[in-house]
């Protein structure tokens, strides 16, 4: 079997390729021009080939998805913040739509789209969303939620024309090889270098990155057509897991919790310098407008009907808090030592 993933240069995408190369099946990985190759050199390299191409260039797809039986659609563009926002569309909904059509007229077996808990509706305060929780376009926040609403409609559309397209929608992945990072592998740095004096009063749904690789080949095997399917595993204050971060470190959490207003008026001033310099915000303001809703998640129709496996997320965090310390992102030698010491303690 040969399979083509989109976005293996980048955080789960790569645990998509692991993985499949681990199961034996030969990756072809999508790669644009100007990408990070830092995390392919971490894949088997006789099992794999890397094709140069891009989702907004169609004619690059016809030749990754040749002679490939599933499609692994992982790549987005993940921005909060852009300078020219019509770019998040172009990459995550023209592009989903190019290689749709690339796998539609290749005749693809099945393709897996990675859609984000941020494209569904979210419940009562304190309660969890599902993926029958209702939701409407005018309910997404920022052009990157928005971008990532329209990519599934379309991947709904081309499921409902024939196609065999299962969505999945990963909550908040935590673990090694998260190059960017992603907005919450940041707060985990920030944390190491002890610039994180403070948190905001916000939840999320925490689940390991090869639980979620996992799920999204459990998908190709056992989804349904045109359904979504929830990767999520604990859900728990942004308070707890900065004290889950303190217990497999050993360094302090932040004992001060910000008010909405607080954070609001720090978060104005820095995209209001940002600007001025024309250069990206530290901490966007679609991130602190997230904040006021608690992004909490069931993903039991996913371990129902695929198996998704519920691995230790406190282990997922110390896994991220080590590879984070040995890669460089760590600046403070003594915050950096106690991290690496995470390697040290029992499993």
């Amino acid at each position: 079997m040969k399979a083509l993933v989109t976005g293996a240069t980048g955080f789960v995408g790569f645990h998509v390729a692991r993985q499949l190369q681990a199961e034996g099946v030969f990756v072809r990985l999508l790669a644009r021009p100007a990408s990070q190759t830092a995390n392919l050199h971490d894949l088997n390299p006789g099992m794999c080939e890397v094709v140069t191409g891009d989702l907004v260039q169609p004619h690059t797809l016809q030749e990754a998805v040749k002679n490939c039986s599933r499609v692994y659609h992982v790549a987005a563009d993940y921005r909060l913040w852009a300078p020219d926002p019509q770019e998040l569309y172009l990459s995550n909904v023209n592009g989903t739509r190019n290689l749709l059509e690339a796998a539609r007229a290749a005749g693809v077996e099945r393709v897996v789209y990675t859609s984000t808990v941020g494209a569904l509706g979210h419940a009562r305060k304190g309660d969890a969303a599902d993926e029958d929780t209702p939701v409407l376009e005018s309910d997404m926040i920022g052009h990157y939620k928005r971008s990532k609403f329209l990519a599934e409609e379309a991947a709904r559309e081309y499921a409902a024309a024939g196609l065999d397209v299962v969505i999945v929608n990963p909550s908040t992945p935590i673990g090694d090889h998260d190059r960017k990072p992603t907005p919450t592998g940041k707060i985990i740095v920030d944390f190491l270098n002890g610039r994180l004096p403070a948190y905001v009063d916000t939840g999320l749904n925490l689940i390991a990155v090869e639980d979620v690789a996992a799920g999204i080949l459990l998908a190709a095997d056992k989804g349904v057509r045109g359904r979504r399917y929830i990767l999520g595993n604990r859900n728990t204050s942004l308070c707890e897991m900065l004290q889950m971060l303190a217990a497999v470190t050993g360094l302090p959490a932040p004992r001060i919790k910000l008010p909405y207003a607080a954070a609001w008026a720090a978060v104005g001033a820095e995209n209001l310098a940002a600007r001025v310099v024309n250069r990206p915000p530290a901490h966007p303001f679609e991130g602190v407008k997230m904040a006021r809703h608690a992004m909490y998640f069931s993903a039991e129709r996913a371990c129902r009907e695929l198996g998704l496996p519920q691995t230790s997320v406190e282990q997922a965090l110390k896994r991220a808090a080590h590879w984070f310390a040995a890669n460089g992102y760590v600046k403070q030698e003594a915050r950096k030592q106690a991290a690496l010491a995470v390697s040290g303690r029992e499993q």
